[in-house]
């Protein structure tokens, strides 16, 4: 029988950044790939953080914060990208990462990859229709690890869905924010009114404050210097957030979790959801939460929205519904998007 191979993190992490089409970390990570000293650095990162996604995001945020040193000129969001083509960022890349080594190590040591991209908004809406269309409204809503809050606010936010020469609109339509997404498949997904919504809170063990200046500046070192169009909808998230906050209660999700449900009527639909951060739970962690739930459903029924990703696949991720009643659970798979919302094809 042959042997499998043993999983190769950065070689894992390269053809990733080549699947995002984000050519200024594919070169840099393939210069890491090899370079004994930049992936010790990077191994300083928490237990349980991608490595890879906390250093880039380290060097992203001092160069964000001002620093100033050749390596700027590569990146497309702070110079254009001048530099980027045909000449290899990643001698510059070390340079810099030598020269602030010792800010560079806190960030890491202590870095969280508490991003928040509301592109997933467009699989959110569907979602929240096709949990509306089984519970009714208005509904309850607890987001897990919402960071700092901007898919709390999902409903606040213009999608606009697109199959051939059609477009569909949903949310409000004066939003500053509107969100683009491909309609893949042959299934539209329900795209009616927005679900009314009774109340959200958020429950978020490192929330992002986004009053505080450097907390943003970290919340953008977490986006790609290729993908610039996520920068403008991470500005505009930003703005509609201050301008009327959702709650977030700091803590562990999972000490949090039975206290906010207590909160909510039990004649009352509530849904549980989450998007990209229980990938990073241990399998006691999931469990827990499972059972958390099953226990919750003796005595009210729960829903759970999910769209995570994982290594098995890889450039996209599936978008589950689970409902929970008189101690049992269904699991149900609504749709596969892309992981920042640029797509969806609808399965049910």
């Amino acid at each position: 029988m042959r042997q499998q191979a043993p999983f190769d993190y950065w070689a894992y992490f390269v053809a990733e950044t080549e699947r995002a089409n984000a050519p200024l970390y594919t070169a840099i990570v393939r210069g890491i790939q090899s370079d004994l000293e930049l992936k010790e650095l990077a191994g300083r990162a928490k237990v349980g953080q991608p490595q890879a996604n906390v250093l880039l995001a380290a060097v992203h945020y001092l160069l964000l914060q001002g620093s100033q040193h050749a390596l700027r000129e590569f990146y497309p969001n702070l110079n254009g990208g001048k530099r980027g083509a045909g000449e290899n960022p990643f001698p510059a890349f070390k340079d810099f990462v030598q020269t602030h080594r010792s800010a560079l190590v806190p960030l890491i040591q202590g870095g969280v990859t508490n991003t928040n991209e509301v592109g997933r908004c467009s699989a959110l809406h569907t979602g929240f229709r096709a949990v509306a269309q089984e519970a009714g409204e208005p509904l309850h809503l607890i987001e897990i690890g919402p960071s700092a809050g901007l898919n709390l606010l999902w409903d606040r936010y213009c999608v606009r869905y697109r199959r051939d020469d059609r477009t569909m609109e949903v949310g409000p339509p004066d939003s500053p924010l509107t969100i683009e997404c491909a309609l893949h498949g042959v299934t539209d997904p329900p795209l009616g009114a927005t679900p009314r919504i009774a109340s959200r809170v958020g429950l978020e063990r490192n929330p992002v404050q986004l009053s505080d200046a450097r907390q943003r500046d970290w919340l953008r070192a977490l986006v790609w210097p290729d993908h610039l169009a996520r920068f403008e909808r991470l500005e505009k998230a930003i703005d509609i957030f201050r301008a009327d906050p959702a709650e977030i209660l700091a803590g562990d999700a999972l000490a949090l979790l039975p206290d906010a449900m207590a909160q909510i009527p039990e004649n009352q639909p509530l849904c549980i959801y989450h998007t990209f951060v229980v990938y990073q739970f241990s399998e006691d962690m999931r469990e827990a939460l499972d059972n958390m739930l099953i226990m919750a459903s003796l005595r009210r029924p729960v829903w759970r929205l999910s769209c995570e990703g994982s290594l098995a696949s890889v450039g996209e991720a599936p978008m589950r519904l689970r409902h929970y009643r008189d101690g049992r659970k269904e699991t149900r798979e609504l749709a596969v998007c892309h992981p920042h919302g640029a797509w969806l094809e609808w399965r049910t």
